[in-house]
């Protein structure tokens, strides 16, 4: 025979005031859990949709970043004259060889300054991206000092937008158009003509060189082949891959900082369910004795008390997911570690993050309420009624 769940609740129910700061206590703890799970995913999204599986991109040998490398014009000239290198509608190699340097510029909403990535690329640099869309203005004119900004750059970045005018690399660029690349890391840069880039800053040699492959099953024989020949130091690595790593440092960084605020607040959650469970309890004694006294056995008081933890868990699980699920409404920026420029990106919410913070809540429940579970069922029958 087991205790009914309408006892439980109704028992939660006639302690409004400590289950409400209970359950919202322990809500506070899912909010801060669920929110860095959140801004670990959309870091992770952001920078690994900025890639395609079907593009390679190959850069200096163990250079890790493509501001950190560099590949010279005749060792860029063999690269995309591989075999496996797809052919666009004009007949022309899809391929872009790619300059990117970093700028400084003042944000609109104050007066700091943040480095932006500015990416020259070739004639067929935006075809490579298809999440790449002009969405307003046109293209830049090969040649000339015609810049697009990403969507991010022109909202956040003063005269980064559409007929404004930036100085650097001691020349004056006009935006001409500004591109929405789907929330990816290119929303985050500045596209300008590779020639006219290498040109400003005084650069003789690229940072990569990025192709489409025919097959992406031929990525392996690309990789060995361009690895091994020895007119080359460069390694290939596929787009989607190369991105993936770029953002493991930071992703990590964010997700130990949030285990550690995350149980540093859940053992003031526990202690605080363990006292409301504990005075639950001791306001409960002769009730506890009442129902032993009925015929419920120990295991029965044990499981009442426990799903009452359990429901204070639940409680301020589902509420600190709904306050969590506002934030994917707002976009931050932070530094990408890997490249030094800064990075816009939304907080992104999915199943897994909701299971493992529902779970979590769960877990405080039952760590704050095991002890006056156990407290309770250890009741003398005959001491509890006395009690009365």
């Amino acid at each position: 025979m087991s205790i009914p769940l309408s006892y439980t609740l109704r028992n939660l129910a006639a302690r409004k005031v400590t289950t409400l700061l209970t359950a919202g206590g322990m809500a506070l703890v899912v909010f801060v859990f669920a929110t860095v799970l959140m801004l670990e995913e959309g870091l992770r999204k952001t920078l690994v949709e900025t890639g395609s599986p079907d593009n390679v991109v190959v850069t200096r040998r163990s250079a890790g970043t493509e501001v950190q490398s560099v590949v010279d014009r005749d060792q860029a000239a063999v690269v995309e004259n591989q075999p496996e290198v797809a052919y666009g509608a004009g007949g022309l190699r899809l391929t872009s060889k790619e300059t990117v340097v970093l700028i400084s510029l003042t944000k609109r909403d104050s007066d700091k300054s943040s480095n932006v990535l500015i990416r020259g690329v070739g004639q067929t640099g935006i075809e490579l991206r298809p999440q790449v869309a002009i969405v307003k203005g046109r293209m830049f004119r090969p040649g000339s000092t015609e810049i697009i900004a990403g969507k991010s750059v022109a909202e956040r970045y003063q005269g980064a937008g559409i007929g404004e005018t930036l100085r650097f690399g001691q020349r004056e660029w006009t935006v001409v158009g500004m591109m929405d690349a789907g929330k990816t890391g290119f929303d985050s840069e500045i596209w300008g003509d590779v020639d006219q880039l290498m040109q400003a800053f005084r650069r003789p040699v690229y940072s990569s060189v990025i192709l489409k492959l025919n097959d992406p099953a031929a990525f392996p024989q690309l990789k060995a082949r361009i690895e091994s020949d020895p007119r080359l130091t460069v390694e290939a690595k596929q787009e989607s891959v190369f991105y993936a790593e770029q953002s493991q440092l930071l992703a990590n960084f964010i997700r130990y900082l949030g285990m550690v605020l995350s149980i540093i607040f859940s053992v003031g959650a526990i202690i605080g369910a363990m006292i409301t469970m504990y005075a639950s309890v001791a306001n409960r004694t002769a009730e506890i004795g009442t129902l032993r006294a009925l015929g419920f056995r120990r295991k029965n008081i044990l499981s009442a008390f426990l799903a009452e933890a359990l429901m204070l868990g639940a409680a301020g699980g589902v509420a600190g997911l709904v306050l969590a699920s506002f934030m994917q409404f707002f976009t931050i920026s932070t530094m990408n570690w890997q490249s030094f420029s800064e990075l816009a990106f939304s907080f992104t919410l999915n199943l897994t993050i909701i299971v493992k913070s529902f779970v979590f809540a769960l877990a405080m429940g039952l760590a704050g309420g095991f002890l006056p579970a156990a407290q309770a069922a250890r009741l003398n029958i005959v001491d509890s009624l006395r009690a009365a």
